[in-house]
């Protein structure tokens, strides 16, 4: 087991890692709308929904792997009022490449974030 840690994206905020590879799969922990440098992106849902896939391209290109190689996505979002505008987004990281996802409405984020992406990838 392997622990996964980028400068590239924000350090984690509680006793965690930004992710963790097993054998050949990368399991990344969820990510909210921080900079690398801890600022938090005061944007609207799809300006913050950008910043989390810069998080999660980072930590996956750490681990050895990437958004091509994700197999399942959990997108946890503060208010299903804003999945097509997430949906919209998230479309144009995935692109053709359509991983198993869940998407759930949860009463509160980390940070008050607007959108929380956790994967899990395959390890080139």
């Amino acid at each position: 087991m392997k622990k996964v840690h980028t400068e590239m994206a924000p350090a984690a905020i509680g006793p965690y890692s930004q992710g963790i590879v097993v054998n050949n799969m990368f399991y990344s922990s969820g990510q909210i709308p921080l900079t690398a440098g801890g600022i938090m992106v005061d944007g609207n849902v799809k300006e913050q929904t950008h910043q989390v896939f810069k998080n999660l391209q980072a930590v996956l290109k750490e681990a050895g792997a990437s958004l091509e190689t994700v197999v399942k996505a959990t997108v946890f979002i503060k208010d299903m009022n804003d999945f097509a505008e997430i949906n919209e987004v998230y479309g144009e990281y995935f692109g053709e490449h359509k991983p198993a996802r869940s998407c759930v409405e949860v009463a509160r984020l980390p940070k008050d974030a607007l959108v929380e992406i956790e994967v899990i990838a395959l390890v080139k």
